[in-house]
């Protein structure tokens, strides 16, 4: 007997080898040139409603029952609240959403602010990657916690529905140190868990799952999202974006209805996005110093990242072989390994062909807000501007300093840097908080642009920098 789930799994296998017949000998599937990437048509939509479903909407569907998750966080900061929240959502920090499940449960989940907002100092920036987020615990663990204060039957299945989800991707996202993202590999790993066509969950992958040992990302700015033409580093994210924002629901979603309800007011969510602007820098800024490094920036960085405040934006992306940062994500991006992920989003409701089509490097960023969004490079691997702009300086080994404190001269945050014996005993005591830039795809090379400023040139810049 052939069973539902079998006719399904057919029609994935069907359309994935129909994809395979119609490409030529020798082509190779979703890739993209480096060079400019070109523009494509967004869907219109309202920023105010965006704002509403960001942090209100049930988009990620499934999570801990409320009683429970109030056992485990019985208060909330007064500054984890944001503005525009109703109901329970008022009471609860900004990373987390409630809403009523089918079943009449509340339930709390993790919403799209877990990544995406950050504070400097007491100011939480909607849009700032988080760039102190820990995924170097298992997930399994907080599961277990949860699953010790639920009670009767319609809360333990609410509960059983988020963790069998958390058990299937725990694998994968744990990262060697803290503030490091591993969002990519949480994204693969729910593909190879989901019939690309029905978007039904299998217990059991239905296709190799990624490597459990995700290459690190430093969460990029939303307000980005209102220059850029592809949403990510190697350029996956091309075409509609507001669609391959939702691959942020497929921890929950159960079926393409579910989708659909959640697709309805995505593209409002991505004018959201689209509207936010840079955050102004909340310190002095010398305005002699920051006008002298006006023609510096022109001269320097304006050809690949764009023409500084209020400028265009050149959308290119660049050839390894130009940038020489740390190629790893850029080479599993573009060496065949992940192209079943690339065929299951052709497949399914969330992109096409195009929209997993990565280039062989990484885009050059705009630089708006710029001051706010340290460490540097796409793998977080240089911990704030001066360092980046003094290639032999990096630190291989460092950490954060705590408490956390934005340092102004350096343009990021304070940190110790750590010789490769403090940094042996550290990796002992205390391994999640240290950045060991010898790791496969933490490496800080590359970048070398600006190396032959003199140190007066290099003030100057970081000074218009702060402007941005």
């Amino acid at each position: 007997m052939i069973t539902r789930r079998a006719t399904t799994g057919l029609a994935a296998v069907l359309a994935l080898l129909l994809m395979g017949a119609c490409r030529e000998e020798g082509e190779t599937a979703h890739r993209s040139e480096t060079g400019l990437v070109p523009e494509a048509t967004q869907r219109p939509g309202n920023p105010d409603a965006g704002y509403d479903a960001l942090v209100n909407a049930p988009y990620v569907s499934c999570g801990i029952p409320y009683d429970a998750f109030r056992r485990l966080s019985p208060e909330t900061d007064e500054g984890d609240l944001i503005a525009g929240r109703d109901g329970l959502n008022a009471d609860l920090p900004y990373a987390f959403t409630a809403h009523e499940n089918d079943d009449g449960v509340t339930i709390v989940s993790s919403n799209c602010l877990t990544c995406h907002a950050a504070k400097i100092g007491d100011d939480l920036i909607i849009g700032l990657g988080n760039e102190f987020a820990d995924f170097t615990q298992d997930p399994r663990r907080l599961a277990l916690q949860a699953g010790t204060y639920v009670r009767g039957a319609a809360e333990t299945a609410a509960w059983e529905h988020w963790a069998d989800r958390i058990d299937g991707i725990a694998p994968y996202i744990r990262t060697a140190t803290v503030g490091v993202n591993p969002a990519t590999n949480l994204t693969w790993a729910l593909m190879a868990h989901r019939d690309p066509v029905t978007l039904e969950w299998s217990d059991t992958p239905l296709i190799d799952p990624p490597s459990t040992e995700p290459l690190p990302i430093s969460v990029p700015p939303w307000w980005n999202m209102r220059h850029k033409t592809a949403m990510f580093y190697t350029t996956v994210g091309r075409g509609d974006h507001a669609t391959f924002m939702l691959l942020a629901s497929m921890l929950c979603v159960e079926n393409v209805e579910e989708f659909r309800e959640v697709d309805a007011y995505a593209a409002d969510i991505r004018a959201y996005l689209a509207s936010l602007e840079a955050p102004e820098y909340p310190f002095e800024i010398d305005a002699e110093l920051a006008q002298a490094g006006a023609p510096i920036y022109e001269g320097e960085c304006a050809a690949c990242h764009g023409g500084g405040k209020g400028g265009s934006y050149t959308n290119r992306v660049y050839p390894l072989e130009d940038i020489g940062t740390d190629p790893a994500y850029a080479l599993a991006a573009t060496d065949g390994s992940r192209d079943r992920f690339y065929d299951w989003i052709a497949s399914s409701p969330y992109g096409d062909s195009d929209s997993a089509a990565p280039a062989a490097g990484y885009i050059a960023p705009p630089l708006d807000g710029i001051w706010a969004t340290a460490p540097y490079l796409h793998n977080g691997s240089v911990p704030n501007l001066a360092t980046l702009l003094r290639p032999d300086q990096r630190p291989a080994f460092w950490h954060h300093l705590a408490p956390r404190e934005y340092d102004e001269a350096t343009v990021g945050w304070r940190h110790e840097r750590l010789d490769e014996a403090q940094a042996e005993v550290e990796n002992s005591a205390n391994r999640r908080q240290l950045y060991d830039t010898t790791l496969t795809g933490y490496g800080k090379g590359g970048h070398r642009f600006g190396e032959d400023l003199s140190p007066a040139e290099v003030k100057q810049l970081l000074e218009y920098l702060k402007m941005l």
